[in-house]
């Protein structure tokens, strides 16, 4: 890791933040992965699991709304950022913004995306890549932006992925893949390949002979063309000129040589090393048109896999196909994620870590920079934190900051992490506080509540903005409630309010969030709205049912007197030490 680095969760527009030279200068970072809103004209919303009863209910609240609206002001200023730059984006922007509505919402979206993989690639260095995830909503449009952004020759792949296992479309093919365009920043981009697991018939069919050091596969020791040295010359009977080849000695036999007798195979002449090779044993001599053909002998126990291609899908009902792994099916890695994947946070547009790995190996390597612009739920970061990569994340919605840091990575890594990484972008005193909750009352209250350990917001509901829980001696689980007040004026019916909520929600808490200081008045009805008994069979300890605090206390570290909680957003497993060390 580079010295003094700390990784960092952005929180705030991602285009506000990417022009920001001091925080992201010019040919900064290695790799870049973007996973941005489709344009689905969908609303997606984060499951939460809350606690209370014996059966637990699901709370959904609104993730981002993907719905682009066409805005002639805002598409204006675009355009015109884009004409400075002399690109044509801005033709296609404006033709789009000319149409019906369809394509008003997508020139609004291409819009959006253009002026940001302007900066993204700005900020890759000549040696970088940037991934970007899409569907066929919009995926030739922003081909199109990406081509005259990046050109056309840094164009590398287009990665088709498997999203999901079918659908049921009516009038047309069900729709199963989601496409990632890969493009180098120039000819020097860096790259390794990656591979998959070997199955059985692949084995079968190429693996075919043994000796006493295992299975191999014969393979040709000659290339195309002739040459005039010794690599031309006939060996052991047989010439290569013969069929239009030459000798063509793979490194992989001088680690194997070196391997077998501790010597290095370059120091012998050309045709002494084919003579040594022969002599060890790494010559394989094949029959044809009853002469021997010399191979070489590549061993499966040396072969690191199928180096993936550009289609990455799943294969149900495949397990028991890939070689020495009985359980695994074929492209297991970048499985769509289920209901019943341990690594699933019920976020949407989740992506399996999987398929991050892939691009994360291929891509950059350990101490290489890794930045998510529209990092959601955190499997970019996660990752990179996985494979000891320095990351940066970027979010424009709390929600998503909050369950990146808590429910992914200190869930996964434990509280050793924190002082690695910085959050920028948040609120850190009741002036900043007071301007989020004027700029945005939801996001105000998803941050207010992300202050109270374990607790998870709730969409608007009964009075309830979020909620956690805890369990009681007998294993009950029980529900403490949360309310906040951002700009509101304050009075006692706030708390009156309140009481009832708890009652109704049969809570064992009520909890007040204030941005200002909380009247005499609430207080005192606060105060005598009874305690809450914790009993166990040695000893009972009260809380008070209703209690207040502000952001400014918050923020202090002067937290709720609570139980034990319960988390109501399901968190990513930790990892298990080994030798040791944290993974």
């Amino acid at each position: 890791m580079t010295e003094n680095w700390q990784n960092k969760l952005y929180y705030g527009d991602n285009l506000v933040w990417l022009r920001n030279h001091e925080h992201f200068p010019s040919e900064s970072v290695d790799l870049i992965y973007l996973d941005p809103p489709f344009n689905s004209k969908s609303d997606y919303n984060v499951i939460f699991t809350e606690p209370g009863g014996a059966k637990k209910s699901q709370a959904q609240v609104q993730a981002f709304d993907d719905t682009w609206n066409w805005d002639k002001e805002a598409s204006a200023e675009a355009i015109s950022e884009l004409d400075k730059l002399s690109l044509p984006i801005a033709e296609l922007v404006s033709w789009l913004g000319q149409g019906n509505k369809t394509l008003k919402s997508l020139g609004a979206y291409i819009a959006m995306m253009s002026v940001r993989l302007i900066e993204l690639h700005r900020i890759l260095k000549p040696t970088g890549s940037l991934y970007l995830h899409c569907d066929p909503t919009a995926s030739h449009y922003l081909k199109m932006v990406l081509d005259q952004i990046f050109g056309p020759d840094n164009f590398r792949n287009e990665i088709i992925w498997r999203r999901t296992g079918w659908n049921s479309a009516a009038k047309r093919f069900g729709p199963l893949h989601q496409t990632i365009f890969y493009y180098g920043k120039s000819k020097a981009t860096w790259f390794k390949p990656v591979y998959s697991p070997y199955t059985k018939g692949y084995i079968a069919e190429y693996f075919t002979e043994s000796d006493e050091r295992g299975r191999y596969r014969p393979v040709l020791l000659t290339g195309s063309g002739k040459r005039q040295g010794d690599s031309g010359k006939p060996w052991r009977n047989y010439d290569p000129s013969s069929s239009a080849r030459h000798w063509a000695i793979p490194n992989y036999m001088n680690k194997k040589y070196f391997e077998i007798t501790g010597q290095e195979l370059p120091k012998f002449a050309f045709l002494v090393r084919l003579d040594e090779l022969d002599r060890v044993g790494l010559i394989h001599w094949g029959k044809s048109n009853g002469g021997g053909v010399p191979n070489y002998k590549y061993y499966l126990q040396d072969a690191p896999g199928v180096p993936l291609q550009d289609i990455w899908a799943y294969q149900p009902g495949t397990e028991d196909c890939v070689y020495d792994k009985p359980d695994q099916s074929i492209d297991q890695d970048v499985k769509w994620l289920s209901t019943r994947d341990r690594e699933r946070l019920n976020y949407p547009t989740q992506k399996p870590e999987g398929l991050l790995e892939r691009i994360i190996r291929a891509s950059s390597k350990e101490g290489d920079l890794v930045l998510d612009p529209f990092c959601g739920c955190g499997t970019t970061v996660a990752v990179a934190q996985r494979l000891n990569r320095r990351w940066i994340g970027i979010d424009v919605t709390w929600i998503a900051i909050d369950l990146v840091e808590k429910k992914r990575l200190l869930a996964t890594y434990g509280e050793s992490l924190k002082g690695t990484y910085l959050v920028k972008g948040n609120p850190t005193d009741n002036e900043s506080a007071e301007a989020l909750a004027k700029k945005n009352k939801k996001e105000f209250e998803l941050w207010a509540i992300s202050l109270v350990p374990d607790a998870g917001p709730r969409e608007h509901d009964g009075g309830v903005d979020g909620v956690l829980g805890f369990q009681e001696h007998n294993r009950k689980v029980r529900k403490v409630v949360i309310q906040v007040k951002g700009g509101e004026t304050l009075t006692p019916s706030i708390v009156r309010d309140l009481i009832g909520t708890v009652e109704k929600e049969n809570a064992a808490i009520g909890l007040l969030i204030t941005l200002r200081k909380p009247t005499s008045g609430m207080q005192e009805l606060a105060t005598h709205a009874g305690k809450y008994v914790y009993h166990t069979p040695l000893w009972e300890k009260e809380y008070f049912r209703i209690q207040i605090r502000t952001i400014a206390e918050l923020l202090e570290g002067k937290t709720f007197d609570l139980p034990s909680g319960e988390s109501p957003v399901k968190k990513s497993e930790r990892l298990k030490p080994k030798n040791g060390k944290m993974l």
